[in-house]
């Protein structure tokens, strides 16, 4: 599935392999939040969010390793979806995957999807901020926000975070390109600002950080 998406031009350069063991570094995060008792479904049950997830990374080799989860996997381009769908279908996996064609700082807002998540993962959806920005709405308390990270180290300020909800958990993991940082939903935090997320322009011009 990976080797089509890439024929579509929806991957970057790398052999495959390379892009299965990135995805596969989101796993221990998720596996933790998914061992923990609060997960609103239930023991190993896991639902997550994909962020811009167009060339099925790393939500399809998530969903292959672990058949108890279940995932949306959301992109704004309908030819990008339309090719998760029939991979979904092609890895038999259709019955855990819902695929919805949008925008990410609209789909935050709508009741289908606000605060409806374990998890959210993102990789090479945006900007820090943007991504934080777009992935804390989504979030349940307790969740968690897994984004993938560059070998350069960027900060993740603690202050902007909070304004969204949002702690710092762990730094990047594996010490080399393609680890990722982890951020948590606090328990204690009922809700997000319903003007999260803002317009993608308003996100630009006035970034969280």
């Amino acid at each position: 599935m990976l080797e089509e998406s890439k024929r579509l031009g929806f991957l970057g350069p790398g052999p495959i392999s390379d892009h299965i063991d990135h995805a596969h570094r989101f796993l221990p995060p998720l596996d933790d939040l998914s061992s923990q008792s609060s997960s609103v479904g239930g023991a190993g049950g896991l639902r997550f969010v994909d962020l811009g997830a167009g060339g099925g990374l790393p939500s399809l080799p998530i969903l292959v390793a672990r058949p108890s989860y279940s995932a949306v996997l959301l992109d704004a381009i309908q030819k990008r979806c339309s090719f998760l769908v029939w991979a979904a279908g092609r890895l038999g996996i259709a019955n855990r995957v819902d695929v919805w064609s949008g925008r990410a700082e609209e789909i935050g807002h709508e009741d289908r999807a606000r605060f409806g998540f374990d998890a959210v993962v993102a990789r090479g959806f945006g900007p820090p901020a943007s991504t934080v920005e777009c992935g804390a709405p989504l979030l349940r308390p307790g969740g968690r926000l897994v984004i993938s990270e560059p070998p350069e180290e960027r900060e993740w300020p603690a202050e902007p975070l909070a304004s969204i909800g949002l702690v710092l958990e762990t730094e990047q993991s594996g010490g080399r390109p393609g680890g990722v940082v982890v951020l948590r939903r606090g328990e204690e935090i009922a809700t997000i600002a319903d003007h999260y997320p803002r317009r993608i322009k308003v996100q630009q011009r006035t970034p969280l950080f």
